[in-house]
C-alpha cells in the first residue's frame, strides 16, 4: 500500500513546482538566454529555496527541452532551433483546435466565465502595450485553453510545445510589427468558447496556429 505523502514531502514539490515555473517563464520568455549557464547555487539563493527543489525542476525542464546538462560541465538553457518551427507547428495544428473544441465544449460553467474575464482583460490591453506583457496575456489564455479541455495528457503536452513556439516567437519578438494585433485575436477564440461553440472555436484556433507561423517566418 501506498504511503500518504507526508507535511515535509508534499512542501518540497511544492517548491519544486513553483521553482519550475519561475524558471519555466524566464527560458520561454528568453530572459535566460540561449546557451546560458544555470547556476543551481545562484538560482536556489535568488528564489529563495533549496538547492533540491531546483535540482527537481531542472530535471523537469530537461525533459522539456528547454535545458540541457552535460557531465562536468553543468546545465544550460537549450539553443532555440527556428527549423523545429515547423514541425511544432504541423502537430499544434492537430492539437489546437481539439483543445479550444474540448474546452468550448466544457459543461463547467466557470470555463465560459473566465474565458469573458479573459475577453475583458484583452480588452484593456493597449495596443501599444509593451511586449512582455502582450507576451505574457498570450501564454495566460493558451494555459486556461489546455486546463480547460479536461485532458491532463493533452494539456501537458500542448504546453510543451506552446513553451517551444514561445521561445521562437521571442527571439523575433523585436521584428514582428502586429504583435498586438496577433494577441488581440484571441478575444474571438475566447468568445467561441464562452459561448460553448465547439466547431467555431476549431476553426480560430487552427487559423491561430496557421497564422503564428506565417508571421514568425515572414520575420526571419
Amino acid at each position: 500500500m501506498t504511503k500518504p505523502a507526508t507535511a515535509h514531502g508534499a512542501d518540497r514539490r511544492s517548491l519544486a513546482q513553483q521553482a519550475y515555473e519561475a524558471l519555466r517563464d524566464r527560458l520561454i520568455m528568453l530572459d535566460i538566454r540561449p546557451g546560458d549557464p544555470v547556476n543551481e547555487a545562484a538560482l536556489a539563493a535568488e528564489l529563495g529555496v533549496g538547492r533540491t527543489p531546483v535540482r527537481e525542476a531542472l530535471k523537469r525542464l530537461a525533459a522539456d527541452h528547454l535545458v540541457v546538462s552535460y557531465p562536468r560541465r553543468g546545465t544550460f538553457a537549450a539553443a532555440v532551433d527556428i527549423t523545429d518551427l515547423a514541425a511544432i507547428a504541423e502537430v499544434r495544428e492537430h492539437l489546437e483546435p481539439l483543445a479550444a473544441r474540448r474546452a468550448a465544449e466544457n459543461p463547467d460553467p466557470e470555463v465560459a466565465a473566465e474565458a469573458r474575464r479573459l475577453i475583458d482583460d484583452l480588452s484593456a490591453l493597449a495596443d501599444e502595450e509593451d511586449r512582455r506583457t502582450l507576451l505574457a496575456a498570450d501564454l495566460r489564455i493558451h494555459r486556461f485553453i489546455y486546463r480547460s479541455t479536461g485532458n491532463r495528457h493533452l494539456a501537458d503536452t500542448l504546453v510543451r510545445l506552446d513553451d517551444l513556439a514561445t521561445r521562437i516567437w521571442s527571439l523575433v519578438l523585436d521584428r514582428l510589427p502586429h504583435l498586438s494585433g496577433h494577441v488581440h485575436e484571441h478575444a474571438e477564440l475566447l468568445g467561441a468558447i464562452a459561448d460553448g461553440d465547439g466547431e467555431g472555436a476549431a476553426r480560430i484556433a487552427r487559423q491561430h496556429v496557421r497564422s503564428f507561423e506565417r508571421r514568425v517566418r515572414d520575420s526571419l
